[in-house]
């Protein structure tokens, strides 16, 4: 379902044992050797989600991109996974845009967990964001390109199910204003809790391309 120009909501398309797996993959990811952490933004902020970056690191206090986290720990950013970015440029192709990704954020969301409206343009990028949701039902806030303030259209986003926005909602402010603890299935499958998988790349420039557009409320291809 096209929820604005260029913004798509695909709902339920990763199966149980595909989010089982995402799942898995991404407790290995967040509880690695580079673990993920709470951010502190500028201003002295604490964030309200646990945050990986994969490819590059976003850094909270010069709301830049880096290859290590001097913002915490200098650690360098863990690699994206192939099968990650593959999988981004698989659904961004099934709407009719083209990713190929070079980073990705892992987001964990606790029973308190939020994430207030913003654009994600410290990517200095056009490429389109392919975010798949895990875990915990929310709800994603899709806002205007100009403020944090209306118009904005509050989509339901469950476990398996994937958005897209690039083209003219490629800078649209988006948030998350509130996770549903305890919706997201069963916690062996989901492992509890909400988490968030974004892919874009800062180095493309590219959004909507021509033709190969799912039909309206379509799953992209799952690859494995």
């Amino acid at each position: 379902m096209e929820i604005a120009p260029g913004a798509f909501h695909l709902q339920h398309c990763l199966s149980l044992e595909r989010q089982r797996a995402m799942a898995d993959r991404c407790r290995e990811l967040v509880d690695g050797a580079v673990p993920a952490y709470v951010p502190v933004v500028r201003g002295g902020g604490m964030m309200h989600v646990r945050m990986l970056c994969l490819g590059r690191h976003w850094n909270g206090k010069t709301y830049r991109y880096e290859p290590t986290r001097s913002d915490f720990d200098d650690l360098p950013a863990p690699p994206l996974p192939e099968e990650f970015r593959r999988l981004a440029g698989g659904i961004a192709s099934s709407v009719g845009m083209s990713l190929d990704a070079d980073l990705c954020i892992l987001n964990y969301y606790d029973a308190e967990g939020r994430m207030g409206l913003h654009q994600d343009k410290d990517e200095r990028s056009a490429a389109p964001v392919v975010s798949l949701s895990i875990g915990d039902s929310c709800v994603f806030r899709l806002g205007n390109t100009e403020n944090r303030g209306k118009p904005y259209t509050d989509v339901p986003l469950e476990s398996g199910d994937l958005f897209v926005f690039g083209g003219p909602s490629r800078f649209a402010y988006h948030g998350v204003p509130k996770v549903y603890p305890g919706t997201g299935g069963p916690a062996a499958v989901t492992g509890g809790g909400r988490r968030r998988i974004a892919l874009t790349s800062a180095a493309g420039t590219r959004g909507r391309a021509p033709p190969a557009r799912a039909a309206p409320g379509s799953c992209a291809p799952v690859a494995d």
